[in-house]
């Protein structure tokens, strides 16, 4: 059997596989072919090995010759019938597995430097319906229902920008799992339009998702100069308007952090206005807050949205009571 030598250098100059690595496959592959050819258990005979000439590229299976004791004096080329075919389709085989294999492992070494970043791709139709396909260029990831928002277009040929929630080998290749409900999603579009997040000066301590609905974030900034609210609003509101657009519409509450609790707890009811707030009990991190009666379902929100985004953002027990409550008393 004859292996092109110069195939072989083609492929260790455009695929960067060491030669001597590509030799040692194809010996591989044929000693694993002559086994399963020649032993009903699949098994190489011992001491049986092949050998790819560097200088001919000549293939060969080599066995052990022994004496009428049994000691092995030597050994001999055997090439049975028609095995130069079948050895030449496994070398072939092991061959395109193992440049699969290259590609594969370059696009999960690409990808393992994006999980928990965002990236853009367009959106294809799959096999399945319910499982959406992103395409990322040199690979085509997975948005699982779980990671889809209710009510969001997933049309064919979309552009889409996706989380990337995890990059694993699978057993046909690279599966990027991809989510658009996942709360860094938001952080990471805030990062992309507000220079002072990018850059650290304005850091988001909390956030609080119900997706495809609403989202609280908490702002900081570490320098007192800077309007951190400010800065995530933008010039006439561009900025959050900006992530609001990405996000197909979902509202989002841009609030200002406080180590403070009941003065977070105030913030994090926005847009209702909070009369006062104190805690009721330090250990439940219980927290009542008092807005004007006419602001008590602004503050609950709808079916309660508001209350439970704020509880979630601060980590507190918000009761919310109007502020006849303190008349009764």
């Amino acid at each position: 059997m004859e292996i092109d030598l110069g195939l072989l250098r083609t492929i260790e100059r455009e695929k960067e596989i060491p030669f001597d690595e590509l030799a040692r496959i194809i010996e591989q592959a044929v000693l694993t072919a002559y086994a399963k050819h020649t032993s009903p258990t699949g098994e190489p005979i011992e001491g049986a090995r092949a050998s790819l000439d560097r200088r001919t590229g000549h293939v060969a299976v080599y066995v052990p010759v022994t004496d009428d004791e049994g000691a092995i004096i030597g050994e001999e080329e055997h090439m049975p019938d028609d095995f130069g075919r079948i050895a030449a389709y496994a070398a072939k085989q092991v061959i395109s597995q193992r440049l699969r294999d290259i590609a594969d492992d370059a696009v999960l070494g690409e990808f393992r430097g994006k999980e928990g970043d965002i990236v853009a791709g367009v959106i294809q139709q799959g096999p399945n319906p319910k499982m959406i396909h992103v395409d990322l260029g040199s690979v085509e990831a997975i948005l699982p229902p779980e990671e889809q928002v209710p009510g969001e277009d997933y049309s064919h040929g979309q552009r889409i920008r996706v989380y990337v929630t995890s990059v694993a080998k699978g057993t046909k290749g690279p599966q990027i799992t991809v989510s658009r409900t996942h709360p860094g999603l938001v952080r990471k579009l805030f990062a992309l339009e507000v220079p002072e997040i990018a850059s650290g000066v304005v850091t988001i301590e909390s956030l609080a998702r119900e997706a495809g609905h609403r989202t609280k974030i908490a702002v900081l900034a570490s320098d007192p100069a800077i309007n951190a609210k400010g800065a995530c609003i933008g010039e006439l509101g561009r900025r959050v308007r900006a992530v609001t657009e990405e996000l197909s519409g979902e509202k989002i509450d841009i609030v200002d952090y406080s180590p403070d609790l009941p003065s977070f707890v105030a913030s994090a009811l926005s847009p209702a206005k909070v009369t006062s707030a104190f805690v009721l009990d330090a250990a439940t991190k219980a927290v009542r807050a008092l807005v004007p009666d006419y602001q008590l379902s602004l503050a609950i929100g709808k079916e309660g949205q508001n209350a439970r985004l704020a509880a979630k953002l601060t980590g507190a027990k918000i009761d919310i009571q109007p502020d006849s409550i303190l008349d009764e008393n």
